[in-house]
């Protein structure tokens, strides 16, 4: 049993080594493309890399930022999953929100992208403006405090006051009934951002010889085209798209905290995020903070990789 682990590992050190050597080469006889991508990627490795690295080597310690890092093991992700009450709220929270607004708001893109794109293009332009300008309008998405204000004043309580179907406001955004549905469809209000135009750069990119061919080939109706030759033609940019959906699914609070506030009554609209915060940017317990992000950075890997195996799927 001894002397095959020493093989095996005898022949992982040859085949990194083989690699290591191939690299080595290949940068020899390619100096100057990777002078080019040098500055891209010491940037990515120093802003991205090595902060993810960081915190899960911080996620094993107690750290406070004042004192030097300690070594307390699985400490910190055991009081997580077994003693921390509101991070399993916030938890069930975000797969709610991320179930919801990540498929509805990915399906929206691509959808008003398609029907966008059927249009002429001083047309195309206007509502291709209309539909993004919630997600670079910065904070607009605050006119909903307006809509759902807690007193008789509020767009929503006035009209259905007016309408004799309330005699008193509701107030909307401090009931746990309706703090999370609310900020679901101000996220999905302004879903329709990069993604959006990422599809709409796609669709407008797809050869036309390719639908000539497909009619030639049997291809009978639009949805037919839509599956067989439009989303196969753009699926880099799905992929791109999904990539957001997920990442601003999970990540949600630039939303959710002005809405609801922080915390939120009941922690009804507490998520991963606004947890992360707490720990992270009130109460300064680095290494807690650091667990709970590793924890959010691995299930957002394990989605990224179930969509994209589905999305290998389209067009089959």
């Amino acid at each position: 049993m001894h002397t095959q682990i020493t093989v095996e590992n005898q022949g992982l050190m040859y085949n990194l080594r083989h690699r290591f050597t191939r690299l080595g080469r290949d940068i020899a006889r390619n100096k100057t493309s990777y002078l080019f991508l040098a500055p891209y990627a010491i940037i990515f490795i120093t802003f991205t890399v090595l902060p993810v690295l960081v915190s899960i080597i911080l996620s094993f310690t107690h750290y406070n930022m004042l004192e030097k890092p300690v070594w307390i093991g699985w400490q910190n992700y055991l009081k997580l999953f077994l003693s921390d009450d509101v991070f399993l709220i916030a938890v069930k929270n975000t797969f709610v929100f991320a179930a919801i607004t990540g498929p509805v708001g990915y399906l929206a893109c691509l959808f008003f992208a398609w029907m966008v794109n059927e249009f002429k293009p001083k047309i195309r332009a206007f509502f291709t403006l209309l539909f993004y300008a919630p997600s670079i309008s910065g904070n607009a998405f605050l006119v909903w405090q307006i809509i759902f204000d807690a007193d008789q004043y509020g767009y929503l309580n006035g009209l259905l006051m007016s309408l004799g179907l309330r005699d008193d406001p509701i107030a909307w955004l401090y009931d746990p009934r309706f703090i999370l549905p609310i900020c679901i469809i101000v996220t999905l209000w302004m879903s329709l951002g990069t993604s959006f135009l990422v599809f709409i750069a796609g669709l407008q990119n797809i050869d036309p010889s390719l639908y000539e061919a497909g009619a030639i080939d049997g291809v009978r109706n639009r949805w037919q085209e839509l599956w067989y030759i439009t989303l196969p033609s753009m699926k880099p940019q799905l992929m791109f798209g999904a990539i957001m959906s997920i990442t601003s699914s999970f990540a949600a609070s630039a939303q959710i905290i002005p809405l609801a506030g922080f915390p939120s009554v009941d922690y009804a609209a507490r998520t991963v995020v606004s947890h992360l915060l707490d720990y992270g940017s009130v109460r300064f317990e680095m290494g807690y903070a650091c667990a709970i992000a590793t924890v959010l950075f691995l299930a957002m890997v394990i989605t990224q990789k179930i969509v994209q195996r589905l999305l290998s799927k389209v067009g089959e």
